[in-house]
């Protein structure tokens, strides 16, 4: 009898959060991150000796310790049919593992192996991760949550009714009104998670989670990939680009490591749009690929080194995304680049190798990047940008939503309103230097303040 996977309100909630309709698949084991696709693909790997299985196999047959064992063994179990592997992964769920996203993989994955005490074992730890997952909020916890009540639907009478909860109410009444808008739902750590959770969804309803917000999701790939420093970090296993981050500590380089799985994940997502191509030529440079213990599995699992990729040096060097106030800007895709970013709350300038947080209401030196500029309104609002080449220019660190009013040299007065993040974007035309004068626009009733 074919197991159902009650995905309740997924596809109508997307058009209309009233509906209730039920949908019903059919899915058998492995349902999670596995399709057949994907499996074939890396039993290829494995028939080819290519370098990404080499490294792997090398790791698992060396007795190396991994960071995740039990997605590692059950990974290595799926493609080889090693028995011995797949039982470490079992063993590893019997023990005293609280990781519910692991604990999901292993009970999927290793479905062959599990006698019915050991089953009923892993379910029962599984459906009381689900009953914890009820009140989280971040994106990883829901996303594990999702992923248990998948591998447990048919095994336990609770769990079609909770992944259909999990899903109306963590993404579609939660998170998904949130992507495209201020603040962003979830922090750029978070987005392995996010991929993983669209790709569960899909492979076992059909369903594209990404049409909730399209806008947002065309557009995140280039904004990923500017999301970090330019300059690399040399580790002892491989490469790594590091993600930016509002602390300015140390790189950490499992976050860059799953921020790369990200990346891979987002090309397999979706192998034909051109922002998959551009990120596929980012990803295929051998210094990164990622040879240690954590990042290995993700590498084999998601990478396709039969895509094409396109030249990410082709790509715009400035990103800005006026409904989430976000504003990267890199001088060129080179390692040796300075970079400025305003986003989640915090503003960095990047150069000569170092961060350096700016505030960017407080006195600054204006930023110049090829043809585009950043004024800080702590700087005052009366300034000349613009250059031969014509200019595009930023003020940061205005009030968001406000209303200004703008004057520029030979150009009637205009106004414009301040984005979620507090900027203004303006395009000065090419010629001589253009004085810039922007003072907030009164509310009605209200005398205008002082022009600067």
């Amino acid at each position: 009898m074919p197991l159902r996977i009650m995905i309740g309100l997924l596809l109508v909630l997307i058009a209309s959060p009233q509906a209730t309709e039920e949908l019903f698949i059919t899915s058998e084991h492995p349902r999670l991150l596995l399709n057949s696709r994907r499996l074939k693909l890396l039993r290829r790997e494995r028939v080819r000796e290519s370098i990404r299985w080499q490294q792997f196999q090398t790791l698992m047959t060396g007795g190396v310790p991994m960071p995740e064992p039990g997605f590692a063994n059950a990974l290595y179990y799926r493609i080889t049919d090693d028995a011995e592997a797949g039982r470490r992964a079992v063993e590893w769920a019997l023990g005293p593992q609280t990781d519910l996203r692991q604990l999901a993989i292993v009970f999927d994955w290793c479905q062959p192996l599990l006698n019915d005490n050991q089953s009923a074992v892993i379910a029962a730890r599984l459906r009381a991760g689900l009953d914890s997952a009820t009140g989280a909020r971040d994106l990883p916890a829901v996303r594990s949550a999702v992923m248990a009540a998948i591998a447990l639907a048919g095994h336990n009478p609770d769990a079609e009714r909770l992944l259909n909860e999990l899903i109306r109410k963590k993404w579609q009444e939660d998170l998904a009104p949130k992507l495209g808008v201020q603040p962003v739902p979830f922090p750029l750590q978070e987005t392995y998670a996010l991929y993983e959770l669209i790709h569960i969804i899909r492979d076992n309803t059909g369903v594209d989670l990404r049409d909730s917000a399209r806008a947002f999701f065309k557009t995140f790939p280039a904004y990923h990939m500017l999301a970090h420093y330019p300059a690399s970090y040399p580790a002892g296993e491989n490469d790594f680009r590091i993600p930016v981050s509002g602390t300015g500590k140390e790189p950490d380089l499992r976050r860059a490591s799953l921020s790369r799985a990200a990346e891979l994940s987002m090309v397999a997502y979706d192998t034909n749009a051109i922002e998959s191509q551009f990120v596929q030529g980012w990803l295929i440079n051998d210094r990164f690929l990622m040879r240690g213990p954590f990042g290995a599995p993700y590498e084999l699992l998601w990478a396709n080194p039969y895509q094409p990729g396109l030249s990410y040096f082709h790509m715009p060097l400035v990103f800005h995304d006026p409904a989430t106030g976000r504003l990267i800007l890199r001088s060129s895709w080179e390692e040796d680049a300075q970079w400025f970013g305003h986003l989640e709350g915090w503003t960095q300038l990047f150069e000569n190798g170092r961060i350096v947080k700016v505030r960017s209401r407080t006195k600054q030196p204006p930023v110049r990047m090829g043809e585009a500029m950043v004024v800080f309104a702590g700087n005052g609002l009366r300034f000349r940008g613009g250059s031969g080449n014509g200019s595009e220019v930023f003020v940061v660190g205005l009030t968001p939503s406000q209303e200004y009013e703008i004057e520029m040299d030979d150009r009637e007065m205009f106004e414009q309103t301040a984005d979620a993040g507090g900027i203004l974007s303006l395009s000065i035309s090419k010629g001589a230097a253009t004085g810039v004068r922007i003072r907030e626009v009164a509310p009605p009733h209200q005398s205008p303040k002082n022009r600067p």
